[in-house]
């Protein structure tokens, strides 16, 4: 993760990041991992409002703020001024992305619309992260994480499943799941510069984004038409889908073969269950997905959650322990990998961060930067423009 002697595989890429919050932060942190050169723009003052979300020892360097923006050089810039409009436009020039979820008809108005960069930058990537598509009914709508859930049907998933209300679920994971959409879209863009010489506008709408990544699985009964108004898969929506109780805590247990499911039943003291023709075949699994999973219940309680480990894996039948959030910071496998690591931050003093999950042999990913203070690097920055500092 420190080994800074190998570039990353997106050395020598500069991307001007006009981002906030969580999507777009995201997508650059993944970028920036990678090697990219990464020049976060923020408004005078107050900047990111991630700074703030949580308590920190600075008061502008708060925990979500601190996952999402190391390895990343912050400047201060007002572009509605003269002086800020000037500095972004020489930045611009030296750029090979420039990301932003600004709204793009504010965007225009500043003269930072795709076509009035292009004009600056020939092969500029310009990155648009949108809470939904150009010429859509929402497109002037603002979006976030809560209202894309809802939209999206995800937050109906809970209320399939438990027959109450539809909830959130409890992480960001539409700007998330948008944020990765958007970190393939410029490296896909980018990969095609490098071919042909040629950037282009690439627009990552947020709700078609998290909607295709919800309806991969729970299309499902409305793929083939006329369709049967079956929405949801399955397994997904069962209210039995969840660990398994053991004797002394709970467990993930994931047979998956025909040849994995009789063996685990034959391990539970239940081989008459996979003759069975309700579960003797994978469709026919898949159809009564939940009285297999009550059946489940009943026999992950006979042992403690070590036993069933041991069990599984002589079997070899995919099972893992349940942590709790505090007991993932101490997982062995986590533990053993270096993922959670202690870095120095020079003012916020010392963190906890993740190593970047992807291995590279020849191109490692690095932690090369702390995520930086407000305008931290604007002066340096302005200076190798040949400005003088932003008054």
């Amino acid at each position: 993760m420190t080994d800074k002697s190998r570039p990353g595989p997106l050395s020598g890429i500069r991307i001007v990041d006009m981002s906030s919050v969580v999507l777009g932060p995201f997508a650059t942190l993944i970028l920036a991992d990678l090697g990219a050169e990464v020049i976060k723009i923020e408004p005078p003052k107050k900047g990111d409002t991630m700074r703030y979300a949580g308590a920190s020892p600075t008061g502008d360097l708060g925990p979500i703020y601190m996952a999402l923006n190391r390895n990343k050089k912050a400047m201060t810039l007002d572009a509605k001024t003269p002086e800020g409009k000037a500095a972004l436009t020489e930045l611009l020039k030296t750029a090979d992305v420039f990301f932003h979820n600004v709204r793009l008809a504010g965007m225009e108005r500043l003269g930072f619309g795709y076509e009035q960069v292009k004009a600056l930058k020939k092969d500029i990537v310009y990155v648009h992260c949108a809470g939904f598509g150009k010429g859509g009914a929402y497109e002037r709508r603002q979006a976030y994480d809560d209202l894309i859930q809802g939209a999206s049907g995800f937050a109906d998933l809970n209320a399939l499943r438990s027959g109450g209300r539809p909830e959130y679920a409890p992480s960001l994971v539409a700007d998330k799941t948008a944020g990765l959409f958007a970190t393939y879209a410029t490296l896909a863009a980018l990969f095609h510069r490098a071919r042909t010489g040629k950037g282009q506008f690439v627009q990552v709408p947020m709700l078609e984004s998290f909607t295709f990544f919800n309806m991969v699985e729970n299309l499902y009964g409305e793929t083939f038409l006329p369709g049967n108004g079956k929405l949801a898969y399955t397994r997904s929506i069962n209210p039995n889908r969840r660990p398994y109780p053991t004797k002394d805590g709970f467990i993930g247990l994931v047979p998956y073969s025909d040849e994995q499911w009789e063996k685990f039943f034959a391990i539970g003291g239940m081989p008459e269950i996979f003759k069975d023709p309700r579960f003797s075949t994978y469709q026919a699994r898949t159809e009564n997905v939940g009285a297999l999973y009550a059946l489940i219940e009943q026999v992950s309680a006979t042992k403690t959650t070590d036993e069933w480990l041991a069990l599984m894996d002589k079997a070899d039948i995919p099972a893992m322990r349940y942590n709790t959030m505090a007991e993932v910071l101490s997982d062995p496998h986590l533990v053993s990998t270096g993922f959670f690591t202690e870095a120095e931050h020079p003012e916020a003093g010392k963190y906890r961060t993740m190593r970047h999950p992807v291995h590279f042999s020849e191109t490692p990913a690095s932690l090369r930067l702390p995520p930086p203070r407000p305008g931290a690097d604007t002066e340096s920055i302005l200076e190798s423009l040949g400005l003088g500092a932003e008054s």
